[in-house]
C-alpha cells in the first residue's frame, strides 16, 4: 500500500511552500534566530489569518478548519524545509493537539479559539525527559490545583501565553493550564532557530483539564502525534538538504569535472536519497495511520521517531561533506540544518528509546534478557 497525501494536502503544500519561500528565507532565519523571541509577530498573524495554519486541525466551531493530521504533516514538512522561525510546533503540535486529544469541552472552548486566530501562543511542559513520566506534581490545596517541579526544557516557554503542564497527581497523570504566565528562563541551545526555556513551578496555580488519572491514554496519543509532526518536520529538512547537495554536485567543478561525476559523491548522494525516502515512507505511513488506523499509532510513531531522527542527522552530515570546506563555514546554511537535526533527534525520545518501545510493542526481547 502507498501512503501519500491527497490532492487537497498537495494544494496546501504548494501554498505553504510559496509563502515560506518569501517569508522564511535564509536571511530571515538568521535574523530571527538572533532575536529573543525567534519569530516575526506579523508573519505569525499572517499564517493564522491568511493561511489558517494554527487552526488547521481545530474544529470549525472553535475557529479552525477541522483538517486532519495528514494536512498538518504536510505543513510541518514544508516548515522543516526552511527552518521556519515561529512557535508553531509548540502551539499546534504540542498544545492544541494535546487539548484536542484530552477533549475537555470547557477547556477547548476557553483556549482553542485564541490558538486558531493566532492570538494565543501556547506550549506544553513536563518534568524530565519523558512527558508521561513527568517529575512535576500537582495537588489540590483548598480546592485549587497547585503545581510544583521543574520543566528543564520547554519549547517556546518564554513566548507562550498559555502553558499546559503534564503533572502527576495522587490519582495518576493529569493535564493542567497554568493560571498565570510563569517566569521562564531562556536557554542557549545548540539550535538557535528554536527557542527554549526552563520553567520552575513552586505551588503554581493551575486549572485542571480532563480528569486526572483518566487522561493517560489521551496524553499518550497526543505525544505520539507530536512525534509524527516532528518526523514530518525532519523529513522536510532532510529533503531540502538532499536537493542542496545534488544542486551543488551539479555545479561545483574540481579538476575540470563537476564533482557529481565522482564516485564518492554519487554514492553519498545515493545514500542520502535512501535515507530521505525511508523517512518519507515512515512519516507518511505514520500520519496516515493516525487518521485511518489509530490503534496502530503507537507502532507507527515509534517507527517514524526512530527512522526520521537518524535519517535527518545522517543527511545533514553528508550534506556538509558534499559541500566540502564551504559546508563547514558559518556563512553556509548547512550547519543550521545539522543543529536542528541533532536537537530534534533527542526531543520527544531518542532513536534508541523509540526502537526500545517498538521492540516492546512487537514483543522483541531485550538483548541479554
Amino acid at each position: 500500500m502507498t501512503f501519500i497525501p491527497g490532492d487537497d494536502a498537495e494544494e496546501l503544500r504548494a501554498v505553504v511552500r510559496g509563502f515560506l519561500e518569501k517569508r522564511s528565507s535564509e536571511a530571515e532565519v538568521r535574523r530571527l534566530m538572533e532575536t529573543d523571541t525567534g519569530y516575526d509577530q506579523a508573519v505569525w498573524q499572517q499564517i493564522a489569518t491568511e493561511l489558517g495554519l494554527q487552526g488547521l486541525i481545530i474544529p470549525e466551531r472553535w475557529g479552525g478548519s477541522d483538517a486532519s493530521l495528514i494536512e498538518l504533516g504536510v505543513v510541518f514538512e514544508e516548515m522543516g524545509r526552511t527552518l521556519f522561525g515561529a512557535p508553531f510546533f509548540a502551539t499546534v503540535a504540542l498544545a492544541a493537539n494535546t487539548l484536542l486529544c484530552v477533549n475537555d469541552e470547557e477547556a477547548n472552548e476557553r483556549h482553542l479559539p485564541g490558538i486558531a486566530s493566532g492570538a494565543t501562543v501556547a506550549t506544553l511542559a513536563w518534568g524530565g525527559a519523558d512527558p508521561l513520566t513527568t517529575t512535576i506534581t500537582a495537588e489540590q490545596v483548598d480546592g485549587t490545583w497547585r503545581l510544583t517541579g521543574n520543566a528543564e526544557v520547554v519549547i517556546d516557554g518564554a513566548n507562550a501565553g498559555l502553558v499546559l503542564v503534564i503533572a502527576d497527581t495522587e490519582g495518576g497523570l493529569g493535564l493542567f493550564a497554568l493560571t498565570d504566565k510563569p517566569e521562564a528562563q531562556p536557554l542557549t541551545g545548540l539550535d538557535s532557530t528554536r527557542k527554549l526555556a526552563a520553567i520552575e513551578l513552586d505551588s503554581a496555580e493551575a486549572q485542571n483539564i480532563g480528569t486526572p488519572g483518566q487522561v493517560t491514554d489521551a496524553l499518550r496519543t497526543a505525544v505520539d502525534q507530536a512525534v509524527l509532526a516532528l518526523a514530518c518536520e525532519q523529513l522536510g529538512g532532510a529533503a531540502k538538504l538532499l536537493e542542496s547537495s545534488v544542486e551543488y554536485a551539479n555545479t561545483r567543478v574540481q579538476f575540470g569535472r563537476k564533482i557529481g561525476s565522482f564516485q564518492a559523491i554519487k554514492h553519498r548522494c545515493a545514500d542520502m536519497l535512501v535515507a530521505v525516502e525511508s523517512a518519507r515512507s515512515t512519516a507518511y505511513h505514520g500520519i496516515w495511520t493516525a487518521v485511518n488506523e489509530p490503534e496502530e499509532l503507537p507502532l507507527s510513531a515509534a517507527l517514524a521517531g526512530s527512522v526520521c531522527s537518524e535519517s535527518y542527522t545522517k543527511v545533514a552530515l553528508d550534506n556538509i561533506q558534499n559541500h566540502g570546506g564551504i559546508g563547514f563555514t558559518w556563512e553556509h546554511p548547512a550547519h543550521l540544518y545539522l543543529k536542528r537535526a541533532k536537537s530534534s533527534e533527542v526531543f520527544l525520545g531518542s532513536p534508541g528509546q523509540h526502537r526500545a518501545r517498538l521492540g516492546n510493542l512487537i514483543d522483541i526481547p531485550e538483548v541479554g534478557a
